[in-house]
């Protein structure tokens, strides 16, 4: 894994996508050998606050010199970052995680899974997979952030939860809905829906890569603040724990006990 590093980068532009979803664009050295499925923390500039906000990567550009993250505005933290407009110097830490194990995609039926900010991670991740891949993309309602870029990557279907887009209902009842029989499944989202999809990736025997939503605080491993229940001992701590941060974010679903 890449070294980890703090370092001053600059914002390029952004934009608002939707109510409270924000995109935006950083110029920084850490997007050459940035990976789908891992993440950057984002530091304020308010002294008071020291945790930086952990943010998933969405995308990398093509010259891999600039990293793109959509992210909810949630607190205090991510409504600063809403207001940054390009030429803004940041201080960010990166790149974390493990990310997606794109080559288990390659030749295969590949389902992508995103769900509310669960969605981002999965853009660079359909990018980078040379298989064939189906997102299947759940929203609250039909402001679709993203859905046409996923559409560049791959075959888009869409579940809303008041049926005003797509399928009526979670991202399950979409694939259900239509027929797709998957060789290989990729997801980021909330609890329940990684759970659901864990369940149905172990009833029909289908490997299942989850990346699991945590609240971090450092984003290195030395807080123990985003611990996982796995369903095997760690060998050095000799528990069923793992840390999102550092083991993961990215775990197989039949590792974890969520």
């Amino acid at each position: 894994m890449a070294q980890k590093k703090k370092l001053t980068a600059r914002v390029l532009s952004q934009v608002c996508l939707a109510t409270d979803i924000y995109d935006m664009w950083i110029e920084t050295e850490l997007a050459e050998g940035a990976k789908a499925g891992q993440f950057i923390c984002i530091y304020t500039k308010d002294g008071s606050t020291l945790l930086p906000r952990p943010i998933s990567i969405c995308e990398v550009n093509a010259e891999r010199t600039a990293l793109r993250v959509v992210y909810r505005v949630v607190g205090a933290g991510t409504a600063e970052f809403s207001g940054y407009t390009a030429g803004t110097s940041i201080e960010i830490l990166g790149t974390l995680g493990n990310g997606f194990p794109i080559a288990e995609g390659n030749d295969k039926t590949v389902v992508l899974f995103g769900g509310g900010i669960g969605i981002p991670p999965m853009l660079q991740t359909a990018k980078e997979i040379a298989g064939d891949v189906h997102a299947f993309l759940g929203y609250r309602n039909d402001q679709l952030f993203l859905a046409k870029e996923f559409e560049q990557y791959a075959t888009l279907h869409v579940a809303t939860e008041d049926g005003s887009a797509g399928t009526r209902g979670n991202v399950l009842d979409a694939l259900k809905e239509s027929g797709i029989k998957p060789d290989v499944i990729m997801a980021c989202g909330p609890m329940p829906m990684l759970r659901a999809i864990k369940k149905y990736a172990e009833e029909l025997d289908i490997p299942a890569y989850i990346s699991l939503e945590e609240r971090m605080a450092c984003g290195v491993g030395a807080c123990l603040g985003c611990v996982a229940k796995t369903t095997h001992k760690d060998h050095h701590s000799n528990v069923n724990n793992a840390r999102i941060c550092t083991d993961g974010p990215v775990f197989e679903a039949k590792e974890v006990d969520i």
